[in-house]
């Protein structure tokens, strides 16, 4: 075997296509681009937001970005620990976010977040569960094992200068 005799498996290479080259080749003239228009000239594309001369939407729907608080900084995002999860840990430990983080049930950018315990599933072990908020249900749950669930107090930041400027005003005129 030598190197000239080295061949592209049969099938897997195609001839391109040659067009402009003369009428006799079937796609001569205007190579297969029809006649005249932007999609006809070499470096013719049509923008992918072009909108056929209507306004674009990203023109018409200028301020939507970062509207609402679906995306907003300032909502409270919370990590979903549930019940079942806590199976983890030997009776009467203590579960605090970073224990969380330790086992494997959150991240540790989570574990350093706002954590609610929801009461999806069963316990059998009184733990204390330390926590940013729980539902009804979840803490009815850990109380009926012998369990306690601790509150963990979320900062509270003060107002703008202009709603303590209110809450001033609203307490004098109280007096």
């Amino acid at each position: 075997m030598k190197l000239s005799d080295l061949r592209p498996a049969p099938g897997s290479h195609k001839a391109e296509r040659r067009v402009g080259r003369g009428h006799g080749s079937g796609r001569g003239k205007t190579a297969g681009r029809g006649t005249k228009g932007q999609k006809a000239r070499t470096g013719g594309h049509v923008n992918r937001s072009f909108n056929g001369g209507q306004t674009r939407l990203n023109k018409r729907l200028p301020f939507v970005r970062g509207l609402g608080n679906g995306t907003s900084a300032f909502r409270d995002e919370y990590t979903i620990i549930n019940i079942v999860d806590l199976e983890l840990f030997e009776a009467g430990s203590q579960v605090r976010p970073e224990d969380l983080a330790a086992q494997g049930l959150t991240t540790r950018a989570q574990g350093k977040g706002l954590i609610k315990v929801l009461g999806d599933g069963e316990i059998d072990r009184a733990l204390t569960v330390h926590a940013h908020k729980f539902s009804a249900s979840a803490k009815a749950k850990i109380e009926a094992a012998g369990g306690s669930v601790e509150i963990i107090p979320m900062r509270v930041y003060e107002k703008t200068k202009r709603r303590k400027d209110e809450n001033k005003e609203t307490a004098e005129a109280a007096q």
